[in-house]
């Protein structure tokens, strides 16, 4: 993997969840999209069920908010930020090869108005994290 693997444009966790804000930035009042990393997706194989937190409910960074399901394996989603939901992928719901396909695109998994966050990496911290 290159550091062209991870978009620079967002943030990410340790957790492999990835989210649209870009490193250093604050945080927006603006709702933002929450996804899972290409190494959470390689790391699961091909997912088979998604389980996303309700519109309206209040996620907290830290605290289980859903999860993936593969054939493999069931893995919980971290928030990386706290803040309210304001939408889910319902594609992704539906369709959950939709992540492993485009984790960063169409696979995103729910919209957060953030409140505060946890601890972001940029993607060269990321990358450098998982052995890249």
């Amino acid at each position: 993997m290159s550091d062209n693997a991870f978009p620079d444009d967002r943030s990410y966790t340790s957790d492999h969840e990835w989210i649209l804000i870009a490193p250093g930035a604050e945080l927006p009042d603006a709702p933002v999209r929450v996804g899972i990393t290409s190494v959470a997706v390689e790391a699961l194989g091909e997912l088979v069920f998604v389980e996303l937190p309700e519109v309206g409910a209040t996620v907290s960074v830290g605290q289980s908010c859903g999860e993936v399901e593969s054939t493999k394996t069931v893995s919980d989603l971290f928030p990386p930020v706290t803040g309210e939901i304001t939408a889910v992928n319902a594609a992704a719901v539906e369709e959950p090869g939709l992540v492993n396909s485009d984790p960063y695109g169409e696979g995103w998994l729910f919209e957060v108005r953030p409140s505060a966050a946890g601890e972001l990496l940029t993607a060269a911290e990321y990358a450098e994290q998982n052995g890249d």
